[in-house]
């Protein structure tokens, strides 16, 4: 009787262990996972703001080609306007 009263508590100890064992290794697992998803959130964040200063730059970038667009444009018309003027004084010599 004893003995089977100490296999049985015995049993029950070992069953304790395994589901300690379980928990602890399912939580692991989760912190695991958890890990992972936080570094992909991070990494995802990242994308977007290297996404957003791609965007910035571009904008700058197409400003800055505008500018100087418009800047060739008003040289080249002062240009012409200075062309038409030496012809005007030519003609008028």
């Amino acid at each position: 009787m004893m003995m089977m009263l100490m296999m049985l508590m015995l049993l029950l100890l070992l069953m304790m262990m395994m589901i300690m064992t379980i928990m602890i290794v399912a939580i692991l697992i989760m912190i695991k996972v958890m890990m992972i998803m936080m570094m992909m959130m991070m990494m995802m964040m990242m994308m977007m703001m290297m996404m957003m200063m791609m965007m910035m730059m571009m904008m700058m970038m197409m400003i800055m080609m505008v500018m100087v667009m418009v800047m060739v444009m008003v040289m080249m018309m002062m240009m012409m306007m200075m062309m038409m003027m030496m012809m005007m004084m030519m003609m008028i010599c």
